[in-house]
């Protein structure tokens, strides 16, 4: 269990000099009185206020270092990956760019599948979307009319910029989210995976089968190949950032506590359902804006591509750096990512020292393998499940 649900639990536990300093005149007991997100003032607390309070004169808390560590870790990573993808060639820029995107969509999982607890298998769908809605929206014009011929005229007759495009990909991947969700997000355990994964199947099929849409079962190809290197590091940044935010948000804090102890979570009135929708909306809009960078990064895309493989991939990114974490997610998702690169070119013949020449087909084998012995040996993650810390900045408060 960790600080947030000890800290809900902890309110029936008032001793004798808490119960007496909190008599009022309306006659309620302590508890009565109690309302989620309350917290006592930082000097009796002894520690400062977290992010997203308020104190006593209504002013909002600012951020401690610890905090502050929490965010600068990943991000100062991901910016070394983009300096890393400026500086090199041409054929090995694309696997940079690639991490990145990873990180992006790996980070919007972990906002949802982290924080709750929830397993899903459905988040790709939302990656998918966003792609496809990019990409379709990109083309200039005068291809839709020769390519994508039996698409809606509304979208056929018009085209957006690249950062409109992310924006609506973003958009489109909450609102079905947030559709799916309202009746998914009361499903736990191995029924919420199942249901996510329905949601999955339906959406690759209508992508492939739905030609009003998209190409269906053909290439989209012709899309403006936008996402560089500064594109991928800052579009890898806003997602680290905004599931920063919501972690260390009231909203955050509720659905883990309520991900460590539903019971008690309950107990306090945390309305489990409406924080797993929230969650869940807030990962389709970070999966859908990522899907967007995916698909300007390839140039072309296919249903295939936002499919299994990369539903396997990305929860194996998760689970490998650590599934309870932001830092594990970018650890999980570079760590991973850069050895996908590898043995995909290793399947083609790679030398490093000495040549590398797997068979086809191998590489997923060797993934697989790898996340069963960190499932074994480390069920943490390599992170262990924490997150960035600094222990000169832990020595120096304490």
């Amino acid at each position: 269990m960790d600080r947030d649900a000890r800290r809900l639990r902890n309110r029936f536990c008032l001793g004798p000099r808490q119960r007496r300093a909190s008599n009022r005149q309306d006659g309620l007991s302590a508890v009565g009185r109690l309302r989620v997100g309350d917290r006592r003032p930082a000097a009796a607390a002894g520690r400062p206020l977290r992010l997203g309070t308020q104190g006593r004169d209504g002013a909002r808390v600012r951020l401690p270092l610890g905090a502050l560590a929490e965010l600068l870790g990943p991000a100062l990573l991901v910016v070394l990956v983009g300096v890393l993808a400026t500086t090199a060639s041409a054929s090995n820029e694309v696997y940079f760019l690639n991490a990145l995107v990873s990180v992006a969509i790996v980070v919007a999982i972990y906002v949802f599948v982290g924080i709750s607890g929830v397993l899903s298998f459905g988040q790709i769908s939302f990656v998918a979307v966003g792609a496809f809605a990019a990409g379709v929206m990109t083309v200039p014009v005068e291809s839709k009319k020769g390519v994508l011929t039996t698409i809606f005229p509304l979208l056929r007759d018009h085209s957006v910029g690249n950062v409109p495009s992310l924006l609506l990909a973003a958009a489109l991947g909450g609102v079905f989210a947030f559709v799916v969700g309202l009746p998914l997000m009361r499903l736990s355990g191995l029924a919420a995976g199942i249901a996510t994964f329905a949601v999955l199947e339906i959406t690759h099929n209508v992508l492939r089968e739905w030609t009003k849409i998209g190409p269906g079962a053909t290439t989209l190809a012709l899309v403006p190949e936008t996402t560089g290197a500064l594109q991928a590091t800052l579009g890898a940044l806003v997602a680290i950032v905004v599931a920063f935010l919501y972690q260390r948000s009231r909203r955050g804090r509720l659905l883990r506590a309520s991900r460590e102890d539903p019971a008690v979570a309950r107990s306090v009135g945390v309305n489990i359902h409406l924080e797993r929708l929230l969650a869940f909306t807030l990962s389709g809009a970070l999966a859908g804006f990522a899907g967007g960078l995916y698909v300007h990064l390839l140039g072309s895309i296919t249903t295939e591509q936002v499919y299994l493989e990369l539903t396997f991939l990305t929860l194996a990114m998760l689970v490998v750096g650590g599934l309870t974490s932001l830092w594990g997610a970018v650890i999980g998702a570079l760590a991973v990512s850069g050895l996908d690169s590898f043995l995909s070119r290793a399947e083609s013949g790679v030398h490093v020292v000495f040549t590398f020449n797997l068979w086809q087909g191998t590489r997923l084998v060797f993934l697989a393998a790898i996340m069963a012995l960190v499932l074994i040996l480390r069920p943490s993650g390599l992170t262990g499940g924490r997150e960035f810390r600094l222990r000169w900045l832990r020595r120096g408060r304490g």
